[in-house]
């Protein structure tokens, strides 16, 4: 694919503290910009990274069509770049647009604008365990009318952030048993930025109590576990693994999708099935739940120290070995070269 390059005349890369890095906070040289206009998608472009200007009247500011991704590109010690399961990623973009009415990205686009982005910008991948380059494709409405109807024009962006091993410290989390992160039939399965916008008052109403995350249960009875924050989430009762199916409430997460995977793989018992929050509850109270974890990109996976459901508060226990660190520690081997990867999710940029 002919992608337009136009590069910066001088890298910003030589002022970035590369051992000291905020997540999300510092962007590389160069972002790809792709427009949508007249019913089709132009040719993409790769221009230094900066500000946007854009009508006060874009829909995206009034009606919220914005979708996005996260990904990360990787860079093992002999220098090659590496991604982790793309073809997964343009998939749920895909699906997220057409759930808000937005025009399905060509995966030519997604796959070819990566591939010469992170060519361009190589060297922001630092070589290292833990150390990768974040990627942020997303898609937002740009036509300039505030008639509330879908957008005529779009534009398809990706921009990229060196990140470190992702630490969050302890996490505490409180079961939610009044605010509900997605509906029935609502947008809870797209990666729509709304459904992140909406979860910050409740969690901030956790942090006020101690409480680092919310795991969220169903809107209607609130009686079924489902997500943690913005992670899908895995329990563990005894040796059995438990994580909530995904439906039009839940994400389908990558990562966790390859927990899954790596689970049978391992002859982990796995189960993929709906779990009440009395059944943890229970779990907690006979000493049988061992582990509770988030899996995400970013970081992977996370562990939970411990959980409050309205009076009921439980931390977990200390183990020795964990399922986290396990199915951590096969992730990040498969994503950074290091070992084999049967299952083809690796792939080389």
């Amino acid at each position: 694919m002919d992608i337009k390059i136009q590069q910066v005349e001088t890298s910003k890369i030589e002022s970035v503290d590369f051992s000291n890095l905020s997540f999300g906070q510092v962007f590389t040289d160069h972002m790809l910009v792709c427009s949508y206009t007249n019913g089709e998608w132009e040719s993409p472009e790769i221009i230094p990274y900066g500000p946007m200007t854009f009508e006060p009247s874009a829909r995206v500011f009034h009606y919220g069509q914005a979708v996005f991704e996260g990904m990360k590109a990787y860079k093992d010690d002999d220098g090659d770049i590496f991604l982790f399961r793309p073809d997964e990623s343009i998939k749920r973009l895909n699906a997220s647009s057409e759930r808000l009415a937005m025009p399905a990205l060509p995966e030519e686009i997604f796959h070819e604008g990566l591939k010469q982005l992170l060519h361009l910008d190589t060297e922001w991948i630092k070589k290292g365990f833990g150390n990768s380059l974040y990627l942020r494709p997303f898609v937002i409405a740009t036509e300039p009318a505030i008639s509330a109807s879908p957008s005529n024009d779009y534009k398809f962006i990706i921009i990229c952030s060196p990140a470190q091993s992702y630490y969050a410290g302890e996490v505490r989390v409180v079961v939610a048993d009044k605010f509900s992160r997605a509906a029935d039939g609502g947008v809870g399965y797209a990666k729509a930025a709304g459904n992140y916008a909406s979860q910050f008052y409740p969690t901030s109403l956790a942090h006020k109590e101690g409480y680092q995350q919310i795991i969220w249960t169903d809107a209607n009875t609130h009686e079924y576990m489902e997500e943690a924050g913005t992670m899908n989430i895995f329990f563990r009762i005894g040796d059995k693994l438990i994580t909530a199916p995904t439906n039009d409430r839940i994400l389908d997460g990558i990562t966790r999708k390859s927990i899954i995977q790596l689970a049978k793989d391992n002859n982990i018992d796995i189960e993929v099935r709906n779990i009440k929050v009395s059944e943890i509850r229970e779990a907690a109270e006979k000493g049988e739940l061992k582990e509770l974890f988030g899996s995400g990109t970013a970081a992977v996976v996370n562990p939970i120290k411990g959980f409050k459901h309205k009076d009921f508060t439980y931390e977990l226990p200390e183990l020795e070995s964990t399922y986290a660190s396990f199915f951590k520690e096969k992730l990040m081997n498969i994503q950074y070269n290091k070992s084999e990867d049967v299952h083809g999710w690796r792939v080389k940029v």
